[in-house]
């Protein structure tokens, strides 16, 4: 019996044990039940780092680009109508760097020009046949060889000069009697760069020499050679250019907006990529007056001692100028920070210092200084603007209506935002075939066919051949960057290559698609953000689905459209 008892108490005791583990554990549960709620009661919205405008109730993936959605982030700070937030990953994966701005004066600023050396023009020279004939010999037989003056550079067969010859030994017998013809003879053989001695040397002989050297008159460098063995030459015919390398030229080239920093005689420390550790100082020598039209660029020569013979035609060179931008102290930004559209610069201003919040500034710059450009007005001392990675913000702008590179803000309607360019109906009417060739182009690189898109590249180039010359003059400029970089998309390059000529193409297009009054159908401006090594590309369709022409079947939907364009946009 007490050993019954025994066992039912061990029975009750393992039971009472048992509702009390369970009760602690189905409470430790609920806790963590309830903690789980409070979290997915706060993150109730979902976005995609690259494209921050999708907001999603639930996980899931980006409808645009297919990434795994991400909690949103919460944030107390009320946002201004043109300001925007981007996420921390975006950031992140878009390696998007910002900067302070501040003062600098104009002393700390300096101007970097490259360009190559060249031979000399005040030396070169070009040697002569003294009289005509053909070449039996040449003692100079390649380019880059050195001569010296009164060097034997060839021997010639010229029947003239036996002629000559004959009528020298007729009139020296002549001579007592006929003293103006002998001496008219000699003056010709003269004239004909034969010496005294080798005159004196036909009297004396009494015998008519068929072959006659040829002496160099000049010493020098040979840099081109204009003849062989055999040819015929007739009297001042050129045989060789030839230029003394004792002294060459740096030549650079300037830009426009460079040209009133420069002047002659300033100082200018140059280095070569051969030896970029010696430094030469030299002075500015020459200013070409003359503007190039094509590259708006104007020839700077420098004149440098060259008698040991370091420097070399056709070496690249980089000067540096010690220049000031202005007499005051001013703002400098990198050229990275800035976005170009039209007459527009614009950078892009951290205005929250603790989160990534932004807003698109419109800026006036002066001056280009090496990698820098001084800010005439927009920005203030202390500004923090991106400085790299602009483009995947800009695109974060547009997606979300903000002001932007193609967006502006309502209250920004003054006279700057009307069309840079005016065409006319005709002209707008024989663009079109152009345009549907440029559709063709970007349909073949969606389906990332490099042949199709060289012929259709070809075809595109055909199209815009097709406008006759008095209507190009009205985008001559844009025609010729267009038309020379279809050239690029060929067979001979990989398809990598073919998008990034098309992402050129593509830009100016907009340029003027955008200034454009009427339209055969409807055009979209779309945006890529991760196209460009994550820098965003754009380009033009005739839908509003996104088919992808950098990234083809890899990233096909990656995109948005960022403006309709229809008649009277």
């Amino acid at each position: 019996m007490l050993k019954i008892m025994k066992k039912y108490l061990i029975y009750i005791i393992i039971l009472v044990l048992g509702i009390v583990i369970g009760k602690f554990a189905l409470s430790g549960e609920q806790t963590q039940e309830h903690s789980h709620t409070e979290t997915t009661e706060k993150s109730t919205m979902w976005t995609c780092s690259m494209h921050p405008q999708i907001m999603q109730p639930e996980a899931g993936d980006c409808p645009i680009c297919g990434m795994d959605l991400i909690p949103a982030q919460e944030s107390t700070t009320e946002l201004a109508s043109n300001e925007f937030r981007m996420s921390k990953n975006a950031m992140a994966l878009a390696n998007i760097e910002t900067t302070k701005i501040s003062e600098g004066t104009a002393s700390d600023t300096a101007l970097k020009l490259t360009g190559t050396i060249e031979a000399n023009e005040k030396t070169n020279a070009t040697q002569t046949a003294h009289f005509g004939g053909r070449i039996e010999k040449l003692y100079v037989n390649f380019t880059g060889e050195e001569v010296r003056k009164g060097q034997r550079i060839a021997l010639i067969y010229s029947p003239e000069l036996v002629t000559t010859q004959q009528e020298l030994l007729t009139a020296l017998r002549m001579k007592t009697s006929q003293p103006e013809l002998y001496k008219a003879v000699r003056n010709k053989l003269k004239l004909w760069k034969l010496s005294e001695q080798q005159i004196q040397q036909i009297e004396s002989s009494k015998k008519v020499a068929n072959q006659f050297p040829i002496y160099a008159s000049v010493s020098g460098v040979v840099t081109e050679k204009m003849v062989e063995e055999g040819n015929h030459v007739m009297e001042g015919g050129a045989l060789f250019k030839v230029s003394n390398l004792n002294t060459v030229w740096a030549s650079f080239d300037a830009y426009e907006n460079q040209i009133a920093t420069l002047k002659k005689g300033d100082v200018i420390t140059i280095t070569t990529n051969a030896n970029p550790d010696v430094k030469i100082p030299a002075k500015i020598t020459f200013i070409d007056p003359v503007l190039n039209t094509n590259t708006r660029t104007v020839a700077v020569k420098v004149e440098l001692d060259n008698r040991n013979q370091d420097l070399k035609p056709g070496m690249f060179v980089t000067g540096i100028l010690d220049t000031k931008v202005s007499k005051n102290t001013t703002l400098t930004i990198p050229k990275s920070a800035i976005l170009w559209t039209g007459k527009r610069s614009l950078v892009y201003v951290k205005k929250v210092a603790s989160e990534p919040v932004f807003e698109a500034r419109e800026i006036t710059l002066g001056k280009s200084s090496g990698e820098n450009y001084e800010v005439v007005s927009g920005l203030n001392p202390e500004d923090e603007i991106v400085i790299n990675g602009a483009f995947t913000v800009d695109a974060a702008a547009q997606l979300q209506g903000k002001k932007s590179m193609m967006n502006r803000d309502e209250a920004a309607t003054t006279k700057e935002t009307e069309a840079v360019l005016t065409f006319d109906a005709t002209f707008e009417k024989a663009f079109h075939p152009s345009i549907k060739a440029y559709l063709e182009l970007k349909d073949a690189l969606v389906q990332s066919d490099a042949t199709l898109a060289a012929t259709k590249s070809e075809a595109f180039r055909k199209a815009l051949e097709q406008i006759t010359v008095a209507k190009r003059q009205q985008i001559n400029d844009y025609w010729a960057i267009i038309h020379k970089t279809s050239k690029r998309i060929n067979q001979n390059v990989s398809i990598e290559k073919q998008r990034e000529s098309f992402q050129i193409i593509s830009d100016e297009m907009i340029t003027l698609l955008k200034n454009f009054k009427t339209f055969d159908q409807q055009l979209t401006i779309q945006f890529c953000p991760m196209a460009d090594d994550n820098k965003g590309a754009y380009w033009v369709s005739n839908e509003q689905q996104i088919r992808n022409p950098y990234f083809g079947d890899a990233m096909l939907t990656c995109g948005s459209v960022v403006k309709t364009l229809s008649t009277g946009n």
